[in-house]
């Protein structure tokens, strides 16, 4: 047993195994976190060799435009999966959280054919719903994609993409990442950019030694640190990521976290920096001189900083405090979801430190559903 009460395994695939019956706090975000590489692995193979894509490429595959749509980590999903549609295909391609379309629909739709993409873990979320009879309403096909069979979603939506991804914790992890690589598998068929659906495909076995070493990693740096803000950095479609570190930060850890495009953390947030400040770099590498240079203002003005690179040079070494090397020989836009356990370990184990059960936050539910008079109901029992 580790000193988590969870029982450990080392086989660089997996880190624990979780009763159905445990009550160890933070014990199932764990398990789902850790068991990732599995999952991944899983949710291509059985997409890739789906009816369900063979359906998407048919029907929606000659669209000019696609739109994103989600809430929380599935709007964040939605800003990752966006940037990488227009990298690979070069069709115009945006996120937007589903309360834009509710509150401001003049805002999102244009006169153009868009192909509408709605994310839902759960398939229940009810703002996700709306945007999805709002479509209906309007008569524009749509896809989703989802952790659940059979739910609202699907009877709403035109296609349905089903991974079996979903977790017993509250908050999103490897239902995150596993939405996110079909996203991306989706773009690389639709770009018929084979070399990249075969990097995605290669992925999760070369991520698995370098994941199975990082969960100690972070759980000696948080229990060395004690930080009272945390500002997560991103460019590109990085900055998705950087939107859901600082989701996870919040919610398991109940801890303050913000949120910038890195450059733009010079134009007056980095007054707030101390040392107690926990600066979280996500590297891209078209950005990558640039962020080392703020790197390492951001290290003279006194901030505590976590790195994550695929390779780091000297000038990172010397500026992080706790470097991330991913060491991953596939394309960037192939390194997004393991560039994300970093900081679900983060949360988990902050959390953890500050003696709550990152399983499940204070009001929060695993989906937002709401009366009709727009509260929030309680969630039904799975």
């Amino acid at each position: 047993m580790s000193d988590s009460g969870i029982d450990s395994q080392s086989d660089g695939n997996s880190i624990v195994r979780v009763s159905p019956h445990t009550t160890v706090s933070g014990a199932f975000s764990l398990a789902e976190i850790s068991s990732q590489v599995q999952c991944w692995e899983a949710c291509l193979a059985e997409f890739s060799q789906s009816q369900t894509l063979k359906e998407i490429e048919i029907r929606f595959g000659e669209g000019p435009e696609w739109l994103f749509i989600g809430c929380g980590s599935s709007y964040y999903v939605a800003l990752a999966a966006a940037a990488t549609m227009k990298s690979l295909t070069g069709r115009r391609a945006w996120a937007v959280p589903a309360s834009e379309i509710l509150l401001y629909p003049e805002l999102v739709f244009g006169t153009g054919v868009c192909v509408p993409v709605l994310i839902s873990r759960s398939g229940q979320t009810s703002e996700v719903l709306k945007a999805a009879e709002v479509l209906k309403e309007r008569g524009i096909p749509s896809l989703a994609i989802s952790c659940a069979q059979g739910q609202s979603l699907e009877k709403l939506a035109t296609c349905t993409i089903t991974l079996p991804a979903d977790e017993r914790s509250t908050v999103m992890t490897r239902s995150f990442t596993s939405m996110l690589l079909a996203l991306q598998f989706l773009a690389g068929q639709l770009a018929r950019n084979h070399a990249y659906c075969d990097a995605l495909v290669a992925m999760p076995q070369a991520a698995s030694v370098m994941l199975f070493q990082l969960h100690d990693q972070i759980r000696e740096f948080v229990s060395n640190h004690t930080f009272t803000n945390y500002v997560c950095l991103g460019h590109g479609a990085f900055y998705g990521l950087a939107c859901e570190y600082g989701l996870k930060v919040t919610e398991m850890s109940l801890s303050i976290a913000q949120v910038f495009h890195s450059l733009e953390f010079r134009h007056g947030p980095k007054s707030a920096v101390t040392r107690e400040s926990l600066l979280i770099f996500l590297l891209s590498d078209r950005g990558f001189e640039a962020e080392c240079d703020l790197l390492e203002e951001m290290k003279s003005l006194g901030g505590t900083t976590l790195v994550v690179a695929n390779h780091a040079n000297g000038r990172i070494k010397r500026a992080a405090d706790l470097l991330v090397e991913l060491r991953l020989p596939v394309p960037e836009l192939a390194r997004l979801a393991p560039a994300l356990v970093p900081g679900q370990l983060l949360a988990l184990h902050t959390g953890l430190k500050k003696g709550l059960n990152p399983d499940t936050p204070r009001y929060l539910t695993r989906s937002v559903i709401l009366s009709e008079d727009g509260s929030q109901k309680p969630e039904p029992v799975a």
